[in-house]
């Protein structure tokens, strides 16, 4: 059975960081593509970064760059995203997305506030 369990939302003042995980179990992790995906209240669910399965190919949505990095380890099944200088427009919930041609999998998501 797979599983993605995304940890380490909270809230945080502007300015402030956060570092997501995503554990991965269930799958040859080494092999997916990762995706970090936000849902803001009343908006639908948008893409923020991607990594290839190996590691090595990052991608990121204008709105991030420059302020979020994502990462991952595949010897522990774990992809990451660091999230730096954060704004109030970056309060949403933070899922990952693991991909590999027609199978995609979800976590439930964490939670990430912006307040002051």
């Amino acid at each position: 059975q797979v599983s993605l369990v995304e940890s380490g939302g909270g809230l945080v003042q502007p300015g402030g960081s956060l570092r997501l995980s995503c554990a991965a179990s269930g799958l040859l992790f080494s092999t997916y593509d990762v995706n970090w995906y936000r849902q803001a209240p009343g908006k639908d669910r948008e893409f923020v970064a991607r990594i290839n399965s190996a590691g090595d190919i990052t991608v990121y949505d204008d709105s991030v760059k420059g302020r979020f990095t994502i990462s991952r380890d595949n010897a522990k099944n774990t992809a990451y995203l660091q999230l730096n200088n954060l704004q109030i427009r970056d309060t949403a919930v933070y899922f990952c997305n693991a991909w590999l041609a027609r199978l995609d999998y979800w976590g439930q998501g964490t939670q990430v506030t912006v307040s002051a």
